[in-house]
C-alpha cells in the first residue's frame, strides 16, 4: 500500500531552457535524477555528497553541481549510482518526515501549493507507516496540513 503515496511525478528544476535535475522525495529520503551526456565513459562521473552539500561533476572538469543542501542529509547513508545514462542521488534525510521544498538550497524552489501537497502526500505516508493495516492512497486533508515530523509527539523511531 505504501506504493500508492509514492511521489506521482517527479518534481523539475530547470533553468533557462535546460532541465538540470529531477527530484522527488519520501519521509526517508530525497532523490536527485540527472541525465548525463552522451558519449562520456560512467566511470569520469563523480559525487560527492556532505552534510549539507553536494558536488556533481566529470573528472578534471569544473563540476556541473556545487550547491548547498536545503537541509543536512545522513552522509554515511546517502549514495549515488548511475544507470540508463542518469546519476541518481539518493540522500537520507536527517530529520525524517521533514518536508524539503528544494534539495538545492534557494534553487527551483517548490511554490506554496505545490509543498503543500508534498506536505499532505508526506503525512500521509506517515500514517501508513504507523499503520499498516490501512490504506491511506485515499484520504484527504481538509485545510492545513499538520507537519509530518512534528505531528502527535513526531515521528516514532524504532
Amino acid at each position: 500500500m505504501a506504493e500508492k503515496l509514492a511521489p506521482e511525478k517527479r518534481h523539475s528544476f530547470c533553468h533557462g531552457n535546460q532541465k538540470v535535475f529531477e527530484w522527488d522525495q519520501t519521509l526517508d529520503e530525497v532523490n536527485m535524477y540527472i541525465n548525463l551526456p552522451q558519449g562520456v565513459p560512467t566511470k569520469l562521473f563523480y559525487c560527492k555528497i556532505q552534510s549539507k552539500h553536494v558536488e556533481v561533476g566529470i573528472k578534471g572538469n569544473p563540476p556541473y553541481m556545487n550547491h548547498d543542501l536545503s537541509s543536512p542529509v545522513k552522509t554515511d547513508s546517502s549514495f549515488w549510482t548511475i544507470e540508463d545514462d542518469i546519476l541518481h542521488i539518493t540522500l537520507q534525510k536527517r530529520d525524517k518526515g521533514q518536508t524539503w521544498s528544494s534539495p538545492i538550497e534557494g534553487q527551483g524552489q517548490l511554490d506554496p501549493y505545490a509543498a503543500d501537497l508534498e506536505q499532505k502526500r508526506l503525512m500521509l505516508q506517515r500514517f501508513q507507516e504507523e499503520n499498516p493495516g490501512f490504506d491511506f492512497s485515499q484520504a484527504q486533508f481538509s485545510g492545513n496540513c499538520p507537519d509530518p515530523r512534528t505531528f502527535m509527539g513526531g515521528i516514532r523511531s524504532d
